[in-house]
């Protein structure tokens, strides 16, 4: 599934290249309990149309009935919702919650083809939209950072999409794939076996043939990517977890037992050169320790645990593979 941001913008590039009123919402603060986090966006047109969100849905529909038929040439507004009790019920906020937004209204064409192209060619982008007249104004960016708003203006980033290399095209790997997919990950799947490329059968992901230590250096992984070798095979899997430690790759590991991912590490000092500490980012026995034992499971712990880093989300010891399996043979005992 494509960037649900750069779906939204080109949705929204087109409707106002074709001349049709529209409107870009924001989501710029939260207060307690919100459906949707800080920075998503949706675009309304006027006769109704909507793609992406910014809440549940009663929301969309207050602003569809507030905007349909009639949206104005006017400067960006801040609108709140759930400020009482009774408006967080109306809307579907969650007890307490509280959200306001940025409208855009009729945003510009060429801005907003700007933004897409630059997007669609892989790189980072700062927006920031005056208050006073909604213009527009982007630049480079080397890292995102939170949105900010003040009196004068919003800055947000967008970026490329997230993206997920698998080593191997086995069962794992098409379980993986597929959530990764629906989860807003481009997925790339590696393998040069033929037996298990043939199999292969999952739509929207991209399956290349070549080495993986070479796919890997193509790959350009940044901070917005992670590597996962799934084939328990040194020969695939080893040389391309080495490149992959040389990027700024948010997410890097490799399938296996506890036992086999400390001959893995020990076959990477003792033959390739690496050190425990050039070796301190490579994650393994992968995944959330969930007693998973079936390919679909253990790729749902294996997501699960990209999606955690991803999000920043500091994980208890207790849930690593290791130190979950020791726990649980202790309760056991």
């Amino acid at each position: 599934m494509e960037n649900l941001d750069v779906m939204v913008l080109r949705t929204l590039r087109d409707w106002r290249a074709a001349g049709q009123s529209a409107l870009l919402a924001t989501v710029v603060r939260t207060w307690g309990s919100s459906p949707r986090p800080v920075g998503s966006i949706m675009a309304l047109r006027a006769d109704g149309a909507v793609m992406g969100s910014v809440s549940g849905g009663c929301i969309e529909d207050d602003l569809i009935e507030r905007y349909r038929g009639a949206i104005a040439h006017e400067p960006p507004r801040l609108v709140r919702y759930g400020v009482s009790a009774d408006e967080a019920h109306r809307f579907g906020l969650p007890c307490g919650g509280t959200l306001e937004l940025l409208l855009e209204f009729q945003p510009d064409a060429g801005s907003l083809a700007e933004l897409v192209r630059v997007l669609e060619s892989g790189r980072l982008v700062r927006r920031h939209t005056r208050l006073a007249d909604g213009r527009v104004d982007l630049e480079p960016a080397e890292v995102p950072s939170d949105l900010r708003l003040d009196d004068k203006e919003l800055v947000n980033h967008f970026g490329p999409e997230w993206r997920m290399l698998l080593i191997g095209a086995g069962q794992i790997s098409e379980y993986l794939a597929t959530m990764a997919l629906f989860s807003g990950f481009a997925v790339t799947v590696c393998d040069p076996r033929e037996e298990y490329r043939g199999s292969w059968q999952v739509p929207g992901a991209r399956l290349v043939t070549g080495m993986p230590d070479d796919v890997v250096a193509g790959f350009g992984a940044d901070a917005r990517s992670c590597v996962i070798a799934l084939t328990h095979d040194p020969k695939l899997d080893d040389l391309a977890l080495i490149d992959a430690l040389e990027t700024d790759a948010f997410y890097i590991g490799a399938i296996g037992s506890r036992r086999n991912d400390a001959a893995r590490r020990q076959r990477l000092v003792e033959h390739f050169g690496q050190t425990p500490a050039s070796l301190a980012r490579l994650r393994g026995p992968i995944g959330l320790y969930i007693g998973s034992k079936t390919p679909p499971e253990i790729a749902v712990s294996v997501m699960a645990e990209v999606l955690a880093v991803k999000n920043g989300v500091v994980l208890p010891a207790q849930m690593q593979v290791a130190e979950g399996k020791e726990l649980h043979a202790q309760s056991r005992g």
